[in-house]
């Protein structure tokens, strides 16, 4: 079975009606040859951008010579009412010194440390798991919103403050358009950012209860009775460059971002994966095989490497961030094409993870071929779920380990089988199922 991906738009179409395209589905609104070209040019009146599927040109822009592609301001247009000034849309110097006090929380044995409390909230998602018709996206983002607040505030999603945050991101998700004005036209910065009423007050507040956390966390680190999870490690990380810590707002915007990209990418991912054993039966039982014995110490991560790679095979497939953008500084050539200071460069994991000049059988479910040399070599060239380079993603490690526990906890006590309707992939904030993804699901015996 040939896992569903969106039809690609046939031929060309009016800017009004890319423009609609776009703010109903981002993957929908581009052409079918993006899966074979190594590039493509696309004019407007307001901007000139390049989708590049060219290995050497993608290493160029995040690995080479990152500084002359920063990230453009238009994707921060329709971010800003939640992220403010994080990580995820700065450049320069203050994106440095943000991942220099980031990044020693994510490092070396801190994966380690955190796997209890990620245990813990896989053994909770296992004992809240109903049987029948489940919606999985709601199952897996759930769970997630749990292992966010688990590690990074040692707070179960029980807690009240945990569960108002996860429901009032969940309403900014549903009221947040794929594009708005300012990510389609270059406004002056002067000029108001007409966000929805929803938006802004979903977007205010997270901000407000996230405030709350932060301040709650810094009267405990003044008091010495702080736990010892990431946002302590976070807000006593000090510049190692200038001794500065994070600022009480600066925390704030953090704190969004980590839950943006540790909550929604990790749920969006999981529940594809489990939609893929779904209809993989095989594999599914490959997992519960595997799964079988799994004891909570960190070692039995490595008694997993079947589950790793259907997850990885998942985020190939359906990648949470479906495309990056860039912008250059400098005159460049592309492929032959001078292009001037400004344009707009997209990068597109989506379609490089289903590139026919790529991959073997691109658009099928193989967890296997990341056994192959065939796929290894695919992978080196076509394969950036978390980007790569200096702005790789710091909890790329976190979000694999979050993805293999979790499927590895949900299919060694239960059995998932396709529901009667097929999802259909869009891109909004990640990609997501148009309708959700409703499975079938049974308990398993126990072993004998």
């Amino acid at each position: 079975m040939i896992p569903p991906k969106p039809e690609a738009r046939p031929g060309s179409v009016s800017l009004l009606r890319l423009a609609r395209l776009f703010r109903r589905d981002l993957l929908s609104a581009l052409p079918q040859k993006l899966y074979r070209a190594r590039m493509a040019e696309f004019r407007t009146p307001f901007f000139r951008s390049f989708l590049c599927n060219d290995p050497p040109l993608i290493r160029r822009v995040l690995e080479e010579r990152p500084d002359d592609f920063p990230k453009s301001d238009r994707i921060r247009e329709g971010l800003a009412p939640l992220l403010g000034n994080s990580v995820f849309v700065t450049n320069g110097e203050v994106w440095k010194r943000q991942r220099r006090i980031i990044d020693p929380a994510f490092a070396g044995g801190r994966l380690r440390e955190v796997f209890p409390a990620m245990w813990s909230a896989c053994e909770a998602a296992v004992a809240r798991q109903a049987v029948g018709t489940v919606e999985m996206e709601a199952l897996t983002s759930h769970a997630a919103a749990d292992m966010i607040f688990r590690t990074l505030f040692s707070l179960p999603i029980e807690d009240e403050v945990a569960q108002e945050v996860f429901h009032r991101f969940r309403d900014y998700q549903r009221a947040q358009p794929i594009a708005n004005i300012g990510a389609l036209v270059a406004l002056p910065r002067w000029m108001p950012r007409f966000h929805s009423r929803r938006t802004r007050a979903a977007a205010r507040d997270i901000r407000r209860l996230i405030g709350d956390l932060t301040r709650r966390r810094a009267a405990l680190i003044a008091a010495g009775q702080a736990p010892d999870d990431l946002a302590t490690k976070i807000m006593t990380t000090p510049d190692p460059l200038t001794g500065a810590l994070f600022s009480a707002e600066e925390m704030v915007d953090q704190v969004a971002i980590f839950f943006l990209a540790g909550h929604e990418t990790s749920a969006s991912a999981a529940a594809w994966a489990l939609y893929l054993l779904a209809t993989h039966p095989e594999a599914q039982e490959r997992i519960a095989e595997e799964a079988a014995d799994l004891k909570p110490d960190f070692a039995a991560l490595r008694r997993l490497p079947f589950t790793r790679d259907v997850f990885r095979e998942a985020l190939r497939l359906y990648p949470p961030v479906p495309m990056m953008v860039r912008e250059n500084l400098r005159d460049e050539d592309l492929r032959g094409r001078a292009v001037s200071p400004g344009a707009q460069i997209v990068l597109s994991p989506w379609h490089l993870h289903r590139h026919e000049r790529l991959w073997e059988r691109p658009d099928a479910f193989d967890p296997d071929r990341w056994k192959t040399e065939a796929g290894k070599a695919s992978a080196r060239d076509g394969y950036m779920p978390f980007s790569s380079g200096p702005r790789v993603c710091t909890g790329a490690g976190f979000a694999m380990m979050e993805g293999v526990l979790l499927l590895a906890h949900l299919v060694r006590h239960f059995r998932f089988l396709p529901g009667d309707e097929v999802p259909v992939p869009v891109a909004h904030l990640t990609v997501r199922a148009a309708g959700g993804i409703p499975l079938r699901v049974e308990r398993r015996q126990p072993r004998a």
